[in-house]
């Protein structure tokens, strides 16, 4: 990987922050975006602007064809079977959102149960929650350890017959963690229970291959992995998702409509009511060609690199705490330094135009369980370097000082 030619093609890396050089280490929150992708957006708004499968007319066809396109292109990139069970959405958190509703209505019933992960990010907690107080049903959490690995053999004993889905983070947006979800898979389907993967935070920095792992369900966004905001995608396989009501009605679900009767259209189109972000999924298609002409083997080599040698200049940091020490490890490093309280640091590192993380991280379970309120997240894209690194330690180096 040629890196600085790489970061030629994301023009924000060359600015400047309170008369710094910006270091953007924020990417687990979102990342930034390559020329290709915002060129893919104003093209098709200025020229193939059109809403899609609705129209004879020429722009509407074309429109059309660069949305089904799009849906291609993310059936290859984590290997779907079909392109019906690829479901467009606003990101992950509404790809949750509509799992917990529609599976909800299908599938779950008073007393039945959920199983999660203290590593949750909020999004696979809430609409859990939410659904537990419609219906009644259980929420069960696997436990980990203080390194920030999940306990295999807890999560053994946690299935019940009245357990109906695994729901769990493919990495962890505050630890790092990368957690074997194909382990977990197999133990989920020995007791036939499906398996929906959060991999807002896998999808960015590994190859996924959905069909490898049996995966039910993935999720994932596409500003994770240097694509628009405001599109996200649900993978889910047709003998689930055909069984499953839509989550929301009006244009495009829908196979006939009259006042006494409401026919739904076939998948993925059931779930995907009214106009969908088509530019975004343009522009998403881009982004993750993007990567993939890269190599995700070498920018995950690359971010393992960087990984090992941030965790090793910070760990030579006097006070230095680092929550999350997982075996594997990808993309995030949360830590402490001695009593500084996460913002101020956040803040101070600010100042010295390198941008990070603070607070809960929408984890604060994993807060409780760890002991602390918040942390400070340095989070890694494939554009990042070892100078940025050093100039991250130095920063911390020079706030710790100041306390």
């Amino acid at each position: 990987m040629d890196i600085n030619k790489i970061r030629e093609d994301f023009p924000i890396l060359g600015r400047t922050v309170y008369n710094k050089p910006l270091v953007y280490l924020d990417n687990g929150a979102t990342t930034q975006k390559p020329r290709c992708v915002v060129e893919a957006m104003v093209n098709e708004y200025y020229s193939v602007n059109a809403n899609v499968h609705r129209g004879v007319h020429f722009l509407s066809q074309q429109a059309t064809e660069l949305h089904e396109a799009a849906r291609e292109t993310v059936g290859r990139f984590i290997n779907a079977r079909s392109t019906s069970e690829i479901i467009f959405t606003r990101g992950t958190t509404e790809s949750i959102n509509l799992m917990a509703y529609s599976f909800g209505e299908a599938f779950l019933h008073e007393g039945d149960e959920v199983i999660v992960s203290t590593m949750e990010h909020h999004s696979n907690i809430v609409p859990w929650q939410l659904l537990a107080e419609r219906k009644g049903i259980t929420l069960k959490v696997i436990p980990i350890t203080d390194e920030g690995e999940l306990i295999l053999e807890e999560y053994e004993k946690l299935f019940t017959p009245r357990t109906r889905l695994v729901s769990v983070a493919h990495v962890s947006n505050v630890l790092g963690t990368v957690n074997p979800v194909a382990e977990i898979i197999r133990t989920a389907h020995a007791h036939d229970v499906p398996v929906l993967i959060d991999g807002a935070q896998s999808i960015p920095h590994m190859p996924v291959d959905v069909q490898a792992l049996d995966a039910d369900f993935y999720v994932f966004s596409a500003h994770k992995v240097y694509g628009p905001t405001g599109v996200g995608v649900l993978y889910g396989k047709e003998q689930w998702l055909d069984r499953m009501p839509p989550y929301q009605g009006g244009g495009e679900m829908i196979q006939h409509v009259s006042f006494e009767r409401t026919t739904f259209n076939e998948l993925p189109f059931k779930f995907e009511a009214g106009t969908p972000d088509y530019i975004g999924t343009t522009a998403l298609a881009t982004a993750l060609d993007y990567v993939s002409a890269i190599g995700m083997e070498q920018i995950a080599a690359h971010e393992q690199e960087l990984l090992s040698y941030a965790m090793q200049r910070m760990d030579e940091i006097p006070g230095m705490r680092i929550f999350g020490r997982a075996k594997q490890k990808s993309g995030a490093i949360s830590f402490l330094v001695g009593d500084i309280h996460h913002f101020d640091m956040g803040t101070l590192l600010d100042r010295l135009g390198i941008a990070v993380r603070t607070g809960h991280h929408c984890a604060q379970p994993l807060m409780i369980r760890l002991g602390i309120e918040g942390t400070v997240r340095a989070s890694f894209g494939l554009y990042n370097t070892k100078e940025e690194v050093d100039t991250l330690v130095a920063g911390i180096e020079r706030v710790s000082k100041m306390f």
